[in-house]
């Protein structure tokens, strides 16, 4: 590949040298169990969880900042990922759980040619194009994306991305398209889906209120999962913002349950006050790679 076009900024740069910053070559910054992910998808024994170096996005508060944007990792080869995938199912993973791959799609997907023994879940900023994600059309099984805003003033601010709701919004129902209504194990593991995540910004009840109207108005019930998140806490470059430098209040959360209770939307995950702490945050630091 010398021209980058796989996600919507199609920068159209010989890498390295496009928004992400990604070359050739796959980073990896961490590879092991996760037990952090919505519960249908860590299960007891963890996702197989494979975090990559670079993004398509600036977000400022990103809790992944230091392999977001610092690009923090160590350079494999696909036959290394490939074998880091059977390490981790061999360590019990549910799943291989892979975050942020889709700048690294030609590498990724050829390390997914022949299919794995457990489900492929593409975990994912929500900031990408429809043609790139039919190229994971029958590779991944579940999508896990992000769906941070409704309000493009502050896409544009926070992740330098004034389009990214008109994006986003193509990009789930595109993955709705490939993967259909949720279908679990035994175990209650999630085999094949779409989970859609929501991080509540302090301040911006909005911007949560555009999200769930989408997701109300785009979906029946049961057809997606929706994890409202409150994980959200100070990190990267948020100190730049003064608006950003507190938690999400007890009483914005619970506003926002409401108003997707009210909405309709009853499948689904909602997260303690307890999962806004650092402890949370991975330590990257190139183990399982």
């Amino acid at each position: 590949m010398s021209f980058c076009t796989n996600c919507p900024r199609h920068c159209s740069r010989p890498r390295p040298g496009g928004f992400c910053g990604a070359g050739e070559q796959l980073i990896v910054a961490r590879a092991g169990l996760h037990f952090w992910e919505e519960p249908c998808i860590s299960g007891s024994r963890g996702a197989g969880t494979v975090f990559f170096a670079g993004c398509n996005l600036r977000c400022v508060y990103c809790q992944n900042y230091e392999i977001s944007s610092c690009f923090r990792g160590k350079a494999v080869s696909q036959k290394r990922l490939r074998e880091i995938y059977f390490e981790l199912i061999g360590q019990g993973a549910h799943n291989i759980d892979l975050v942020t791959p889709m700048h690294y799609s030609e590498q990724v997907l050829a390390t997914l040619a022949d299919p794995l023994p457990v489900p492929v879940v593409c975990n994912t900023n929500g900031y990408e194009s429809p043609e790139n994600l039919r190229r994971w059309e029958g590779k991944a099984q579940v999508y896990l994306p992000d769906f941070k805003y409704s309000d493009d003033a502050a896409a544009a601010k926070y992740s330098s991305a004034p389009d990214y709701f008109s994006v986003a919004s193509q990009a789930v129902l595109e993955m709705f398209r490939q993967r259909g209504r949720p279908r679990y194990d035994e175990q209650g593991i999630l085999q094949s889906g779409v989970v859609i995540r929501h991080l509540m910004l302090p301040g911006m009840w909005r911007n949560t209120q555009g999200v769930i109207d989408f997701i109300a108005s785009n979906f029946e019930p049961g057809d997606v999962l929706f994890s409202l998140m409150r994980q959200y806490l100070p990190h990267g470059r948020a100190e730049e913002f003064p608006e950003l430098m507190r938690k999400v209040t007890d009483a914005e959360y619970e506003r926002a349950v409401d108003y997707m209770i009210d909405s309709g939307i009853e499948d689904g995950f909602l997260q303690e006050k307890s999962s806004a702490e650092t402890e949370f945050i991975p330590v990257f630091d190139g183990s399982g790679v």
